[in-house]
């Protein structure tokens, strides 16, 4: 599915072919909380990073967090690299290049009409602020950390799978 975004000024707009395209993962990190979050989450989704077309690259600028190690307290730069406007603020997508053919822009960000998911996952509860009130549906999945199953593979396991239009 062909996805269209941009930020909130217009300052950057960009395209890109999403295999799984549904807003499912609602992360509640303080990385996802504080960097793109709204309701206390971000929402990411998953595209072909080689698809990815921008207009106003030379507004975008790029926020890499600090990981603190939860064992022994050192910090550390993530790789990953969460691209945002820089006129505006408004996140836009994350790249790693520990995945380079991947990138998961923001559902926020996107232009284009998403399909609605049957259900959610709600993940990293364990590190939720405290003011967040999680509204959970019948089918929905819960995790305190990360979620035993891939974007790739809730699509596939949901029968959900699109395809490029």
């Amino acid at each position: 599915m062909l996805l269209k975004g941009s930020c909130h000024c217009g300052s950057v707009k960009f395209s890109v072919d999403s295999i799984h395209p549904y807003p499912f993962n609602l992360c509640y990190c303080s990385i996802c909380r504080k960097t793109s979050g709204s309701g206390g989450f971000g929402i990411n989704i998953g595209a072909e990073y080689e698809s990815l077309k921008v207009e106003g690259k030379e507004n975008i600028s790029v926020y890499s967090a600090n990981i603190t190690d939860k064992q022994t307290g050192a910090i550390t730069k993530s790789p990953a690299q969460r691209s945002f406007c820089s006129k505006c603020g408004s996140a836009l997508w994350v790249w790693d290049p520990r995945w380079p053919e991947l990138v998961h822009p923001y559902a926020s960000a996107i232009d284009s009409e998403l399909p609605t998911p049957p259900e959610r996952t709600h993940m990293m509860l364990g590190s939720k602020a405290g003011w967040v009130k999680v509204i959970l549906e019948s089918n929905d999945k819960e995790f305190q950390e990360y979620p035993d199953e891939s974007l790739a593979d809730w699509h596939k396991r949901l029968g959900i799978e699109s395809k490029n239009e």
